[in-house]
């Protein structure tokens, strides 16, 4: 799928015209095609009013019980698909504030049970010490003392065992260095500790995996239902099912590589020793 930032906005509000049209061409009221799909009145409504962004599923189920020709099916699939990617331009997080960001993100993880991150390039803010946090964002705009303070509230999350976080780590992300070498030890020490938390599990993939696929884009996966991917100038935000499982796929066989528990850990003492010398 090709990604056009105005395009995402646009297929929201051209789904829900399609949908009326289509509706209105096959002679059903709201109820008629709510009994036919079993999606209540109201959802429909607001479904062709543009207030709701309907699922590819829910797309699914209205298109069957209108009948609708192939070729109109694949065609309004697309823009549903469409419809359930958001762009989040970088620029406009800033304009927002970087801080609202952090609540953004602690909501995603509050309402989670499982969740999965891929780190081929740096380590994540909920893995990071104070210091690597700081470094971190020394491309961010403006005082930068409210954002390092959300990022280590966030990090209690890793100690709720009802959750179920999985990180992985290419050996790139955990040696990058961002902060002088005794920080980037003591960043590494961190990554060992947190593997001993029940809900932490946290994989490192060393150089030398043999994988004809390479890792490019950080990304990470809440549950079944959403998927964020990282660029440099924004993120994707992915709802549809068939994103979210293809992410889900990468996840698993980058996963089958890594190196965890007892392993993991001494890797990363090799990799801290290497700071310290």
């Amino acid at each position: 799928m090709t990604l056009d930032p105005e395009q995402l906005g646009r297929s929201k509000s051209d789904l829900a015209e399609k949908i009326r049209a289509l509706r209105l061409e096959a002679g059903l009221t709201g109820d008629r095609l709510s009994a036919r799909c079993g999606i209540s009145q109201s959802k429909i409504s607001k479904i062709e009013t543009g207030k709701v962004t309907p699922s590819p599923v829910d797309v699914e189920r209205i298109l069957r019980a209108l009948d609708a020709p192939a070729e109109v099916i694949q065609e309004i699939s697309s823009l549903a698909r469409t419809a359930n990617t958001e762009w989040q331009d970088k620029r406009a997080s800033w304009r927002r504030g970087v801080e609202k960001r952090q609540v953004e993100l602690s909501s995603l993880e509050a309402d989670a049970a499982v969740l999965r991150y891929f780190l081929p390039a740096m380590v994540t803010g909920l893995l990071a010490t104070p210091e690597y946090i700081r470094a971190s964002l020394g491309h961010s705009p403006g005082d930068k003392s409210g954002i390092i303070g959300k990022k280590i509230e966030r990090q209690a999350v890793l100690y709720d065992e009802s959750k179920s976080f999985t990180f992985l780590m290419t050996e790139q992300a955990v040696k990058w260095a961002i902060v002088p070498p005794q920080a980037m030890a003591m960043q590494i020490d961190r990554l060992a500790s947190l593997t001993h938390l029940p809900a932490v599990r946290l994989g490192v993939i060393p150089y030398g995996a043999l994988l004809s696929r390479g890792p490019m884009n950080t990304f990470t996966v809440y549950d079944d239902r959403l998927a964020t991917v990282e660029t440099f100038t924004g993120r994707i935000v992915f709802r549809d099912p068939a994103d979210i499982s293809r992410h889900l796929e990468v996840f698993s066989m980058f996963e089958d590589l890594a190196l965890f528990g007892d392993a993991a850990r001494a890797q990363l003492a090799e990799w801290a020793a290497m700071y310290r010398r």
